[in-house]
């Protein structure tokens, strides 16, 4: 193994689109500061697919907020840098920002299937979306091809965007989501746990139409999730993130077959298989800890099964475990394979 950055090259026979390099934001509470996102690093291709999964409270929705500087009013970014095509958005005046949203970069938010406007039409909130970030302007006609297209192309009959919000069920509202979110042509989309609150039926419909719009479109898409097994089938490489750090970082498959870090290994042996070997799902025991005073060390040793002396004091730097993956754990060998049990 040996002890470096992750890379920020992207995938063969593709140029680089996003490029996170040690970004550290924190929020300003009341109780005090919230370590909220902790030196994480990663780069994004374009026409690929990535995802950002871990527990709730881990980071990933800060890191899917500052790319897009939509963070509350009390996060405070120390360090690092955001790069947009080699723009740095950290940089950029509130307003010059405003021309990068929905035109470039977009986002399903998470529970945005209920945060339509109840007393507007869905066609008309998708248009007004058009009206801010079309430049130069849509006439009327424009606008209603694009819309007419945007539905057939997520699924849905264009005679639903005359219908209000309520008229439709939840797995059309979270269409029409992806709808809007597609509405000015982005080169990214940003998907929040996009198939929350949806049956696994409807969950599975909306990963396969957003698999093929990203291939049909060449869109890069960042999918945020707690659930590796939805992750697992949409995308190309991995970053597991826990208590604001990213963790583990690769291939998706080499992830998913061989996870090095123990935090990667633990969610994996939770989730039951009914096509892989049989094995004992194994629980993860203990909660994220609190950010406000994170542990040192290694900010998982509390909950690892695997934690040694070093791993209380020290914390472990990303290192490389093969050609296409990284891992921050001391003890990253003893990690069994997947199917094996603990001791």
């Amino acid at each position: 193994m040996t002890t470096r950055k992750l890379p920020l090259e992207v995938s063969a026979g593709r140029s680089r689109l996003l490029e996170v390099d040690g970004l550290v934001m924190r929020y300003d509470t009341e109780a005090g500061e919230v370590s909220a996102v902790e030196n994480v690093t990663f780069s994004l291709g374009r026409g690929e697919a990535m995802g950002l999964v871990g527990e709730s409270g881990c980071g990933k929705t800060s890191v899917a907020l500052s790319l897009l500087r939509l963070a509350p009013d009390n996060a405070r970014y120390q360090s690092g840098s955001i790069l947009w095509e080699g723009v740095d958005l950290l940089e950029l005046s509130d307003q010059k920002m405003r021309e990068y949203r929905w035109a470039e970069i977009s986002m399903v938010f998470q529970g945005a299937m209920n945060a339509w406007n109840p007393v507007y039409r869905v066609g008309e909130q998708i248009r007004e979306a058009m009206d801010q970030h079309f430049d130069p302007p849509l006439n009327k006609s424009e606008k209603d091809q694009r819309v007419d297209s945007l539905f057939q192309l997520v699924g849905l009959d264009p005679a639903l965007q005359t219908r209000y919000p309520h008229e439709l069920s939840g797995g059309m509202r979270q269409r029409a989501v992806i709808a809007m979110a597609l509405s000015c042509e982005p080169k990214l989309i940003i998907a929040d746990e996009p198939t929350t609150a949806l049956d696994v039926i409807v969950q599975a419909q909306i990963l396969e139409e957003l698999k093929e719009i990203q291939e049909d479109l060449g869109l890069s898409i960042l999918y945020i999730s707690h659930d590796m097994a939805v992750i697992a089938q949409v995308t190309e490489t991995i970053g597991v993130m826990y208590a604001g750090k990213l963790v583990e970082f690769g291939s998706t498959r080499e992830v998913f077959h061989r996870p090095r870090h123990p935090y990667s290994y633990l969610l994996l042996s939770s989730i039951p298989s009914v096509t892989g070997p049989r094995r004992r799902p194994v629980s993860l025991e203990g909660t994220p800890p609190n950010l406000l005073a994170p542990p040192a060390g290694c900010r998982f040793h509390p909950r690892c099964p695997w934690a040694t002396e070093q791993c209380r004091t020290e914390e472990p730097p990303m290192m490389e475990i093969g050609p296409s993956q990284w891992a921050a754990c001391w003890n990253s060998e003893q990690v069994p394979e997947m199917g094996e049990q603990l001791p």
